[in-house]
């Protein structure tokens, strides 16, 4: 699946929103909640990571209950991995269809999530590369349970930024993302911390860093 064109998608029937950038040449950065969030409030996010730089913004289109979620889930940490995979395929619709209608360009552009958004984030990468090959995920942990669909990797870039408590997404699974990405060619820059779920102060500026010397 690694590399493949991605599905033609309807942009408008998708919640999303997009604010330009302080130039026409500015990094586009793509914010994806996490659950029970939605395209406004992560937002903040991009313009924090980048300054000046264009943010785009959707809104995951599953529900749990009344909660904005990215994929089915089975139960907490268990993921129903032939929609990640679906949903992926999807994403990677719609950074195109966007491409298209935002004029974004040869623009860089970066993808960022916390929690279900950095899984989502990372899932698209792993699976669409020429589509996200950069990643900075927020409390992200590896998406495909125990199978690995993941092709060719070469020139994806990801940074991890985990709490080493966090029992919404364990070490172990973070390991096996560190690892399988590698193997498959990515570059792996993994960031912990003490604690659990969340985005700390230190973790911003790190990736904000860790962005900046690839722009």
């Amino acid at each position: 699946m690694s590399g493949d064109a991605a599905p033609q998608l309807e942009l408008d029937a998708w919640p999303h929103t997009f604010t330009e950038g302080a130039s026409p040449d500015a990094p586009v950065v793509l914010t994806l909640h996490g659950t029970g969030g939605d395209e406004h409030e992560i937002a903040a996010l991009g313009a924090a990571l980048v300054p000046g730089a264009a943010v785009l913004s959707p809104r995951g289109r599953v529900k749990e209950g009344p909660a904005n979620r990215w994929f089915r889930r089975l139960g907490e940490g268990v993921f129903d991995v032939d929609d990640v995979i679906a949903r992926a395929g999807e994403l990677a619709a719609f950074v195109t269809a966007a491409r298209e209608r935002y004029g974004f360009g040869e623009r860089p552009l970066i993808a960022t999530g916390f929690s279900n958004g950095a899984n989502i984030a990372l899932a698209t990468a792993l699976l669409h590369p020429a589509v996200l090959p950069r990643v900075v995920a927020f409390s992200g942990m590896y998406p495909f349970g125990d199978r690995d669909p993941i092709g060719d990797l070469a020139g994806v870039e990801l940074l991890l930024l985990n709490g080493t408590g966090d029992p919404m997404a364990p070490a172990a699974s973070v390991d096996v993302l560190e690892r399988t990405a590698g193997q498959h060619g990515a570059t792996v820059t993994r960031l912990s911390r003490p604690g659990g779920h969340g985005i700390d102060r230190a973790e911003l500026q790190a990736a904000q860093d860790w962005v900046s010397a690839r722009l």
